[in-house]
């Protein structure tokens, strides 16, 4: 099971993009609200979670997904729960993903450090000690993946599915909804 961490002023395509891939590929996806069941993104679209973070059971966790936007980002930083969930999922090797400056959530706590990761342009210096590859798209390193920004959600939501379901997988994805850039 996915869960997609949705905080107040978090960025829209960065979350649904690869919640629609995901669900197209079979995997289950859950949009997991900080709190209550509906969410208003950074560009004023409200979205109805699944459910809280609070529901989400670690034990059935595959992947965490981190999307940006700068309000959604703060408002994971300063939910003690969801740094403390962030981190527990982290010590089980769930796999993490992370986009634009959800980035900086991973960097903040070290699990990006000597890693190759990508972010958004001109936020390296917020990235610690991570390898920075620049002009990618996505990165993966390790049981972490990474995305650069907004204009990155296909490609960030397709190399999800790959991890997931493998690289078939991805490809009958990319073709169904005719991505091919």
């Amino acid at each position: 099971m996915v869960a997609i961490l949705l905080g107040k002023g978090f960025e829209e395509s960065e979350a649904l993009v690869p919640a629609d891939l995901l669900r197209r590929a079979g995997v289950e996806v859950k949009l997991a609200a900080l709190e209550g069941d509906r969410v208003t993104g950074g560009h004023g679209m409200t979205v109805l979670a699944d459910c809280t973070l609070a529901e989400v059971d670690l034990e059935k966790l595959d992947m965490l997904v981190l999307p940006g936007g700068l309000g959604g980002v703060n408002a994971i930083q300063e939910d003690l729960s969801a740094m403390a969930f962030i981190e527990q999922a982290y010590a089980r090797g769930v796999w993490l993903a992370a986009i634009c400056p959800a980035l900086t959530i991973l960097a903040n706590l070290g699990y990006l450090d000597r890693r190759k990761a990508v972010c958004y342009p001109g936020m390296e210096e917020l990235m610690g000690s991570a390898v920075v590859e620049k002009g990618a798209s996505v990165v993966v390193d390790g049981h972490i993946i990474t995305g650069r920004a907004a204009g990155s959600a296909f490609d960030f939501g397709l190399r999800l599915v790959d991890a997931l379901k493998g690289p078939n997988a991805a490809e009958e994805v990319r073709n169904a909804v005719h991505y091919h850039c």
